[in-house]
């Protein structure tokens, strides 16, 4: 069974930026992947990130490095698949069953999950900080999402988005051992080409017929090297420095950038709930960035 290879620290100053960087990158992919959807179908936009994050991966010669460990090639492949092939596939089949609102909701729960994953596999066990401050993030997620549930849910739409969540839970921590033996970059760069090729299948026929115009060749390219290829690798480097439990809390910020860019972008109309959830998903990611010293 792994272990980590170190206790988790609290967020310093640039673990913090790196934190909000990620967010704000994975927080605007909803808006490009919107953008994506008027030209493509969900399976071609979810291939077309991880060709586009590959390719920009490519250009990096530290991403191009070979493993240090060849026995990680096959966590790193179950990465690629619990990370960025299942669950990309999984919220772009829900989301035709179920609203996106509710599907944020859900995937909400992924400190949590990470949380609890980390206590059973890595036998972490998070301090109090660290839980009240999922927990008050996580009713700050609901908050934030509920004004824009429509009330209509297929029980087989929350199951699929509850399993990609729960698959974030164990992807956020593999990624933490695999990138302290291996280095970031080489992990993420090898992760992405297995989720590629295992849905070229899916998306590529999306391919034929399709007339992009200037703004979604713009929103994929961002998508891919942005969402899928910087903002990856910066979250696994916090992986490495924090702990995949503190690091997951950039997970509440996605929410709360996607409805800033939904409110100023497409106009979206923001509710008084929805603030009061800002607010408490801020506070909850305070509450869990601390962790008590202890002596080495």
């Amino acid at each position: 069974m792994p272990r980590p290879t170190g206790a988790p620290a609290a967020l310093a100053a640039r673990d913090w930026g790196m934190l909000v960087a990620v967010a704000l990158m994975w927080g605007s992919s909803y808006y490009f992947i919107l953008l994506g959807l008027e030209a493509f179908p969900p399976a071609t936009v979810a291939w077309l990130r991880l060709l586009l994050g590959v390719a920009v991966l490519l250009c990096v010669p530290a991403a191009r490095a070979p493993l240090r460990r060849r026995r990680d090639l096959g966590p790193t492949a179950v990465l690629g698949l619990t990370w960025m092939a299942v669950p990309f596939l999984l919220f772009a089949l829900a989301q035709q069953e179920i609203a996106s609102a509710l599907a944020g909701m859900v995937n909400g729960a992924a400190p949590l999950f990470t949380a609890a994953i980390a206590t059973v596999w890595l036998r972490q066990r998070p301090d109090r900080a660290l839980v009240v401050g999922l927990v008050v993030g996580f009713v700050g997620v609901v908050l934030l999402g509920l004004p824009n549930v429509d009330g209509r849910a297929s029980g087989l739409g929350l199951l699929m988005v509850l399993l990609a969540t729960f698959l974030y839970g164990v992807s956020f921590n593999l990624t933490g051992v695999l990138q302290a033996r291996n280095g970031a970059l080489s992990v993420i760069l090898r992760a992405e080409i297995v989720a590629m090729l295992v849905l070229t299948p899916f998306g590529a026929p999306g391919l034929v017929g399709a007339r992009p115009g200037v703004a979604v060749v713009l929103a994929m390219l961002a998508l891919g090297a942005l969402g899928t290829g910087l903002a990856f690798v910066l979250f696994t480097s916090l992986v490495g420095r924090v702990g995949a439990p503190r690091a997951s809390i950039t997970t509440y910020l996605v929410p709360v950038v996607s409805l800033v860019l939904g409110a100023g972008l497409a106009g979206e109309r923001v509710a008084l709930l929805s603030l009061a959830g800002v607010a408490l998903v801020l506070v909850g990611a305070w509450l869990a960035s601390g962790r008590r010293r202890s002596p080495a």
